[in-house]
């Protein structure tokens, strides 16, 4: 399966005589869109193979990892678990549109402390976790392993060769990845950090020996779902512009990014970019009420 290119018309662009293309990853599939169908795509089949009914996973109130995992899970019949960081969802996980259409499709959650959660790749939170729920198929943090940056290489396509610069967002480090795998020598592989911290480099360079890559951690607005009026009339205003629906925590700060570096002459004139829309559009419902109550302009449906 594969997405569709789309050509992003704007005045900056022709200003500054930069060419703007992105990748509609978010086009693939209704429920599972994205990088998380590109993720999900080989653990599936290893589940299957290896015989296990079960599949364990991590994550946080507004993860598309969690949304899609546990859709995937009822298409595949499959047992799925959510490990949630953050004691407090336990009392109100209904009032959160991810994990209610998590549970919708069948995931079962187990809430547990942030201090907690920053133990999930020890081995001895995993053996409480298969005392407790058994034998299960474990997969990390956004999916985010050899087999997801192996569905992740299958982005970009040898058209894809023609551009100069290719831009991703960045959560735990398996998209960009397998992009920066199959990417060209003579191109180079922006990537755009949604959380605070330099430790992401070391998490990419794990799956690949590559190095025509960098990451931009200019525009994370504050960390992981921090957002402010300023990005949410950005992602208002390129909709409107280019009727391409863009994300508060990922694809709207790798936009947003991007074009600031456009206006900041980062580029040179007839660069060719091209930016992957990894998806995540399911978080804009949960976001919204958030912003009512901060008294934050809401992001267009």
């Amino acid at each position: 399966m594969q997405s569709e290119n789309q050509s992003v018309q704007l005045p900056i662009l022709r200003q500054k005589q930069v060419s703007l293309t992105i990748k509609r990853e978010d086009l693939l599939h209704p429920l599972i869109a994205g990088n998380k169908y590109r993720k999900l795509k080989y653990n599936l089949a290893a589940v299957k193979a290896q015989g296990f009914e079960t599949l364990l996973t991590f994550g946080g109130a507004f993860s598309n990892h969690i949304a899609a995992t546990a859709y995937a899970g009822k298409l595949h019949r499959l047992k799925t678990i959510g490990v949630i960081r953050g004691e407090e969802l336990s009392q109100k996980w209904e009032s959160n549109p991810t994990l209610k259409l998590a549970s919708k499709n069948g995931m079962q959650f187990k809430f547990v402390s942030r201090e907690a959660y920053q133990e999930k790749h020890s081995k001895a939170f995993t053996d409480t976790l298969r005392q407790e729920f058994g034998s299960f198929y474990l997969l990390p943090e956004g999916g985010s392993n050899t087999l997801a940056v192996k569905g992740c290489e299958e982005i970009l396509t040898p058209e894809d060769a023609q551009f100069d610069v290719i831009c991703c967002a960045i959560g735990t480090g398996g998209t960009i990845a397998g992009i920066i795998n199959t990417s060209g020598l003579n191109q180079k592989v922006l990537g755009f950090p949604a959380l605070k911290g330099d430790f992401l480099k070391e998490d990419i360079r794990n799956f690949t020996t590559k190095d025509n890559w960098r990451l931009q951690g200019d525009y994370h607005f504050g960390g992981y779902a921090k957002v402010s009026a300023e990005l949410i009339h950005f992602i208002n205003d390129f909709k409107k512009q280019t009727k391409i629906p863009l994300d508060p925590i990922y694809t709207g700060k790798l936009l947003y990014g991007i074009l600031d570096l456009i206006k900041k002459d980062h580029f040179k004139p007839k660069t060719k970019i091209l930016a992957i829309h990894t998806g995540g559009l399911q978080s804009i419902t949960g976001m919204n009420p958030i912003l009512k109550k901060k008294n934050l302009p809401q992001i267009a449906i």
